[in-house]
C-alpha cells in the first residue's frame, strides 16, 4: 500500500519498463526511489507490453525503496491507458511521476483515476517545459502533489538551450523557489555523462548548494555519489549542532560561532539540519 507520507529523496535511478534484466538492480541500488520508465525509454510501438512488462518491477516483497513508475504524458493517448492499466496491476507503484505536467489538473486527474480505498499514492510532477515554468505557482497547490523533478533534457530542447549548468541555472532555482514556497521537495535532474564521475559529483554539489533534496540517475553506479553528496557530513552536523547550542546559549539573539556571526536564519537552517541528522541515526 502507497503512503503519501513518505518522503523519499536523495538519488533516484529510472530503468526502461522493457528492461526487465534491469529491475532487480534498479531496486537494490541504494537510491531511495526506483522508477521503471514507460515514457521516454519506451518507443511508441512498445508502449503496451512496457506496461505489461512494469507489473513485475512492483511484484517484491518488502521492497528495500520507494517503487514508482514514470507514466507517459496525460496529454496523450498512452498516459490515459498508462492509468488504466496501473488501476489493474496486483501490486501497485507507491509514487507516480507524472511527465509534461502544465497544470494542477493534470495532478488532479492521475489522483482521481489512482485514488482508492486503502490506495492513495504519492504523485510528483516532472516539471519540463516553459509553459510549465510559468504556471509553477498554481501547479504546486495542488493538493495531491507529493514533490517536483526537474526533467532538464526536455526543457533544454525546448527552449533551444545547452545542458550546461549555467544555461539551466534559472530554470532549476525557479524550481527549487516554487517548491520551497510550497513546502514540498524537489529532485533535480540526472547527469547525462554516463563515464564522467567528476561531471556528476560537480553536479550533485551544485544541486545540494542550490537546495534540492536529491537527484535523479539512470545508472546504479551514480547512486552511491548522489547519496554521499546529500547525506550530511559528520562537519555538516558537528557545525549544526554547535550552532543550535549557540542560539540556546544567547537566547535565540544574534552570536557568534567560530569567528562567524550567526543569527536567526543560520539557527532555523542548523535545527533542521540537526533534526534530519537525528532521524536518520
Amino acid at each position: 500500500m502507497a503512503s503519501t507520507s513518505r518522503r523519499p529523496g536523495r538519488a533516484w535511478i529510472i530503468t526502461p519498463g522493457l528492461r526487465r534484466d534491469r529491475f532487480a538492480a534498479a531496486r537494490t541500488s541504494g537510491a531511495a526511489v526506483a522508477l521503471v520508465d514507460i515514457e521516454d525509454s519506451v518507443a511508441l510501438p512498445d508502449k503496451q507490453a512496457a506496461r505489461t512488462a512494469s507489473e513485475d518491477f512492483f511484484a517484491v516483497t518488502d521492497p528495500p525503496c520507494t517503487l514508482g513508475i514514470r507514466m507517459n504524458s496525460l496529454t496523450t493517448i498512452e498516459g490515459i491507458k498508462d492509468l488504466l492499466a496501473l488501476t489493474s496491476y496486483a501490486v501497485r507503484p507507491d509514487l507516480v511521476l507524472v511527465p509534461k505536467v502544465e497544470s494542477p489538473r493534470d495532478i488532479e486527474l492521475v489522483a482521481a483515476a489512482l485514488d482508492a480505498d486503502g490506495y492513495t499514492p504519492d504523485i510528483w510532477a516532472l516539471i519540463e517545459s516553459p509553459r510549465a515554468f510559468t504556471a509553477l505557482t498554481s501547479i504546486m497547490r495542488a493538493p495531491r502533489l507529493g514533490g517536483v523533478v526537474f526533467g532538464s533534457a526536455d526543457y533544454a530542447a525546448s527552449v533551444r538551450c545547452g545542458l550546461g549548468w549555467d544555461a539551466l541555472r534559472y530554470a532549476r532555482s525557479a524550481l527549487i523557489n516554487a517548491a520551497t514556497a510550497a513546502n514540498i521537495p524537489a529532485i533535480d535532474a540526472p547527469t547525462w555523462e554516463l563515464d564522467d564521475p567528476d561531471a556528476l559529483l560537480r553536479d550533485a554539489e551544485r544541486a545540494k548548494e542550490l537546495g534540492f533534496s536529491g537527484k535523479g540517475c539512470v545508472h546504479p553506479r551514480h547512486v552511491q555519489v548522489i547519496n554521499d553528496v546529500f547525506t550530511p557530513t559528520a562537519q555538516e552536523i558537528t557545525q549544526a549542532r554547535a550552532i543550535v547550542a549557540a542560539a540556546d546559549a544567547s537566547g535565540g539573539t544574534v552570536t557568534t560561532v567560530d569567528g562567524q556571526m550567526r543569527g536567526t536564519p543560520f539557527f532555523s537552517a542548523a535545527r533542521a539540519l540537526v533534526a534530519e541528522a537525528d532521524r536518520t541515526s
